[in-house]
């Protein structure tokens, strides 16, 4: 055994000396990205190029070089200019929790394996859950993402409306999920992991401005029945990813009551507006849910990835999962809530809570509601001006800090104008100076845009569009 390669592995000294080193690039890299240094927002590169250039890096990349050349080639979330993906540019201080928890690695499946990120866990979501409107019986877990924790609302709307047992002695009946059609894939996906098929995913068809259209919710419920389809829930989107628009939260929580069925609320973007005074309103409703989900790593400034998911009723958290691990896990005559590989998916995961914490200690909560509200603004000012351009077409009032909008030429026919957006869209990414994505709209493409840095100004947008519409009319003369 080469234990002298172990002790420099593990050495303090080796770490003290890269970690200073690191620091002060990373700050460099802020610095340059939030006031433009740099003029790009993504260092795109071909994949094939970019795997080849990594296979070379590991034979023959200087060591020293490492970090410095992961900074580079990436995407950066803190610059302006980023206004493609729901990633937060992080809090720079969250960079040191980040390093806090690699470091120490406390798992957390068990309290001894994360006394204070367990204890952290149950402060912050006590605060999350006083927030959405619930009371002392509601109860929160942090988790590995979205997807996960929707994934474990269903589990665990299951859990509690069914009769049947069927985590432990499985399911013989239909089971089903209402939700809009425009919901997030993940809700998909997280219903065919739990054998619901197509036949039990129930998609909602949605108005003209996007949202679930409740007045269908009776007819849809009632169809589904008649095919032998058990609903156990309906799902709300806060909001929508494509289009940052939000289901009718209130309308819908009426009708889970009505129906005695589980109201989950995916609010894994949205949800973070419980914080500000201004656009909580997008929320209404959501106190009526059994379940909401909201994500640190989009509208609240955190790494990724973390999520909470929140129960209006804290006794269904346990119950979920419940099975034995005697090496781990004895049963309690209260509540354990310090043992989080009882109600979460996962047994091990990172000290996330610390991320939340961190922020609410250091800034409190109207850091949130300052995120939150400025994005938003954004938003609203960055559909004005669409709207006023005669060269873009805005696919519907903003909601959120989310706009889809396109190019626009009579000339062209609906696929010509599919054809001529996705072009733009490929040119910005290979350019490099803005990164924004794209999506598809009842057969129509549009560019989107989410802007999550508070630093994006109008100016920013501006200049985008002006861009936008240089490369299109130099496409259209290739043409």
């Amino acid at each position: 055994m080469n234990k002298l390669l172990l002790e420099s592995v593990y050495n303090p000294e080796f770490f003290k000396e890269k970690g200073h080193q690191l620091i002060d690039d990373l700050t460099k890299h802020l610095d340059d990205k939030l006031n433009q240094k740099s003029n790009k927002a993504i260092h795109w590169n071909d994949p094939e190029k970019e795997l080849l250039f990594w296979q070379e890096f590991l034979k023959n990349g200087e060591k020293d070089h490492l970090f410095t050349e992961i900074t580079k080639r990436t995407t950066y979330v803190h610059h302006p200019n980023y206004i493609g993906h729901q990633v937060s540019p992080t809090a720079p201080i969250t960079g040191l929790t980040g390093l806090i928890s690699s470091l120490l690695n406390n798992g957390m499946a068990v309290y001894e394996m994360g006394m204070a990120p367990s204890a952290i866990e149950r402060v912050v979501t006590d605060i999350v859950c006083e927030k959405i409107g619930y009371d002392q019986n509601s109860r929160g877990f942090l988790t590995s993402g979205g997807t996960l924790a929707n994934l474990t609302a269903l589990l665990t709307a299951r859990k509690a409306i069914l009769k049947e047992d069927v985590w432990n002695k499985g399911n013989q009946q239909q089971l089903g999920i209402m939700v809009s059609a425009e919901a997030h894939y993940c809700v998909e996906r997280a219903a065919k992991i739990m054998g619901l098929g197509e036949q039990g995913i129930i998609k909602v068809p949605v108005t003209g401005d996007y949202r679930l259209d409740t007045s269908l919710l009776e007819q849809k419920f009632a169809a589904a029945k008649n095919r032998g389809v058990h609903i156990f829930a309906i799902v709300g989107s806060a909001p929508s990813t494509a289009t940052g628009i939000f289901d009718n939260l209130h309308e819908i929580g009426d009708f889970a009551k009505k129906q005695q069925i589980w109201f989950h609320v995916d609010g894994a973007h949205g949800g973070a507006g419980i914080f500000s005074q201004k656009y909580k309103y997008t929320l209404k409703g959501i106190a009526q849910a059994d379940s909401v989900v909201i994500d640190g790593h989009k509208m609240m400034m955190m790494p990724t990835i973390t999520t909470a998911l929140l129960l209006k009723e804290g006794r269904h958290a346990n119950a979920t999962f419940s099975q034995k691990a005697d090496y781990l896990l004895t049963e309690s005559e209260h509540e354990d809530w310090y043992n989080s590989g009882k109600r979460t998916f996962e047994c091990t995961k990172t000290m996330m809570s610390i991320h939340w914490y961190t922020l609410m200690k250091f800034y409190g909560l109207e850091v949130f509601d300052a995120y939150v509200t400025n994005l938003y603004d954004m938003g609203a000012t960055f559909g004005e001006i669409i709207k006023n351009n005669y060269n873009f077409e805005l696919a519907i009032k903003p909601m959120s800090n989310i706009v889809c909008f396109r190019y626009i030429d009579s000339k062209l026919n609906p696929s010509e104008l599919n054809q001529l957006n996705a072009k733009i869209r490929q040119q910005l990414l290979e350019d490099g100076e803005f990164y924004i994505v794209q999506t598809k709209l009842k057969g129509s493409h549009y560019l989107r845009v989410t802007i999550m840095n508070p630093f994006t100004t109008t100016e920013h947008l501006k200049k985008l569009l002006a861009k936008v519409t240089s490369l299109a009319q130099h496409l259209l003369k290739l043409n």
